[in-house]
């Protein structure tokens, strides 16, 4: 039921994020290569910070655009009061948040490493560079998957734009939904009992004749 509960489209948003993320696409394969293939001072280091700027100011502009978006999220479900969703996108708020706090904290370490090792001596210790981002987006997704695990309120959520008004005045109450769906046995059932009232009726009025 994960489909029902997300949007099929972007809406007038979708050129705006194909855009930006070709472009950061662009930008961080150029930055590898410059940094992963050759020597080390093929490029001179005008040349590396033009390549790191625009990977810089995208990451930065992607950082303020989800938390400019979640922060809209975080009011609209306050106002309607759906306390379990907005449960559910704090804590997904804050744990981004850490990861921003930790990336800006290993950012400034790899430029203090880079620093003091220009030469690339220190080789053998380098990889934990990389592996750090490896390991924080792992986590990231796995907080996700722990926040939106499937349960028993999926459907509920798949229906919820069915309900309208009803389901976001029940949100505390966490029950599932099912859709009713009658027997042929039930319906021959009331069709007797239709036809026994009328029949009933017609012997009331000749009585009364």
């Amino acid at each position: 039921m994960g489909y029902g509960v997300v949007r099929p489209t972007l809406g007038g948003l979708t050129s705006k994020v194909i855009m930006v993320g070709l472009t950061f696409f662009l930008a961080s394969e150029a930055l590898e290569l410059v940094e992963n293939v050759g020597a080390v001072n093929d490029v001179s280091g005008k040349a590396r910070l033009f390549l790191v700027l625009p990977v810089a100011f995208l990451d930065a502009f992607f950082i303020l655009w989800i938390f400019t978006s979640l922060n809209a999220t975080l009011s609209k479900l306050q106002v309607k009061r759906m306390t379990v969703k907005l449960d559910i996108y704090r804590k997904f708020t804050n744990a981004l948040a850490v990861a921003v706090v930790l990336s800006v904290f290993w950012i400034c370490y790899e430029l203090y490493f880079k620093a003091n090792d220009v030469y690339n001596e220190r080789w053998q210790n380098a990889w934990i560079i990389p592996a750090f981002w490896q390991v924080l987006s792992f986590s990231l997704l796995c907080i996700i998957c722990i926040l939106w695990a499937p349960s028993q309120n999926s459907m509920r959520y798949a229906y919820s734009e069915e309900l309208g008004e009803e389901f976001e005045k029940d949100e505390t109450n966490m029950t599932q939904i099912k859709p009713y769906l009658s027997t042929p046995d039930e319906d021959e059932t009331r069709a007797l009992k239709g036809s026994d009232g009328e029949f009933d009726n017609d012997m009331e009025e000749d009585k009364t004749e």
